[in-house]
């Protein structure tokens, strides 16, 4: 879907490249992150696919409108343009259009009338589990991760095979940085789409993409690979120094709750009496458990202390759970919250919060001592 063959960059008045001699191809469908240190030729590189900045030497192919693969400096760059969706960190909504009609611009421009841009709309607000009244919104009324959220979904407004992301979640807080981070891998196991992703953290580099182009100084590439070779095999020293000396407990980034889960966990249904339920646990050995509706959605938990000496059924004595796990969450970012709730056995749970499974501090220890004792992973 994107391949760049021996592009080099050289501004004027300059005599070292800020990129040199750059071959990669990103696959369809695939997140490609590029990483290094500050002015290795990474935004550069981006903004040549889409002629933003226009390439010295070299080529760069991405698929057109009608499937094929065309050399950008053989197209129109207003159309080009068009055709890639385009996230910055700094977002760029206009403040005086509302939502509607920032996520309307480049439809817009491909003349789409007012009723197919504004079912678009309302379509990626859905994806982004965003109401509809935001779209009469201005951007001021948003919080900062709600508008990098309609950032994202405005370069998705026409539907592009490609899109350029330049550190779109690094204005972002800790804590919403990693929801936008999960967010947006849920919804591209959607949407399929092929996207360059720049980034200056490599743990976000690792999280993100299928494939990873570690830059050094002047744009050189070092290594072009899949997360789980990086760790595994990295291909010199200065790739070593850069991934940094925890390269196992990086992998746990690599490996989804729903690889390690219990698959049949121990539930209790709302609908249960306290007299059954304690039954149950007495048969199982539990001193906890999940409870569920008949739906399968997570209720809360009870424990066999709380349930003790009382009558009636165990909804009246179900605590709400601190957190559940979404089943794309990876494994590190399950430990991360394990942590900061205290709990060392929390549920995973699917888009329609039904309970699929549960995860313990145990799972992911076994995982992290195998990761360890293999050297590598296969990437899954």
């Amino acid at each position: 879907m994107i391949k760049l063959e021996h592009v080099t960059k050289i501004y004027p008045g300059t005599t070292s490249p800020a990129v040199d001699d750059l071959s990669f191809t990103v696959p369809t469908g695939e997140i490609c992150t590029i990483v290094g240190p500050s002015g290795c030729g990474k935004t550069t590189t981006m903004k040549m696919v889409n002629r933003l900045i226009e390439p010295t030497d070299g080529e760069i192919y991405v698929l057109n409108e009608r499937g094929e693969m065309q050399n950008v400096l053989e197209m129109d760059p207003i159309i080009l343009r068009r055709n890639i969706g385009y996230v910055i960190q700094q977002i760029g909504l206009f403040p005086h259009r509302t939502i509607l009609q920032n996520m309307g611009t480049v439809p817009k421009l491909l003349e789409w009338d007012n009723t197919r841009i504004r079912s678009r709309a309302e379509e990626l607000l859905d994806m982004m589990n965003m109401p509809h009244e935001f779209l009469d919104r201005y951007p001021h009324e948003l919080s900062g991760g709600q508008r990098q959220r309609i950032g994202v979904a405005r370069a998705m407004a026409s539907d592009p095979p490609v899109m350029l992301m330049d550190e779109p979640f690094g204005a972002i807080d800790p804590i919403n940085r990693n929801l936008l981070q999960n967010e947006f891998l849920r919804l591209q196991q959607e949407i399929k789409k092929t996207i360059l992703f720049v980034t200056h953290d490599i743990d976000e580099a690792i999280k993100m993409g299928d494939k990873i182009a570690i830059l050094n100084a002047n744009g050189q590439l070092e290594q072009y690979d899949s997360p789980a070779k990086i760790l595994s095999e990295p291909a010199n020293e200065f790739i070593e120094d850069f991934v940094g000396a925890d390269r196992t407990l990086k992998q746990l980034n690599l490996i989804r709750v729903e690889e390690v889960m219990d698959k049949k966990p121990f539930l209790l249904q709302s609908t249960q009496s306290v007299e059954e339920a304690l039954q149950v646990m007495d048969e199982e050995g539990q001193d906890y458990a999940y409870v569920v509706d008949s739906d399968r959605r997570l209720q809360g938990y009870v424990s066999r202390k709380d349930l003790k000496e009382k009558s009636g059924w165990i909804d009246e004595y179900t605590t709400t759970a601190a957190t559940s796990l979404p089943i794309t969450m990876n494994l590190r970012d399950a430990l991360s919250e394990m942590l900061m709730v205290d709990y060392s056995t929390i549920c995973v749970v699917d888009n329609r919060d039904r309970v699929r499974g549960t995860v313990n501090t145990a799972m992911v220890q076994e995982a992290l001592m195998e990761t360890h004792s293999s050297g590598k992973r296969e990437e899954v």
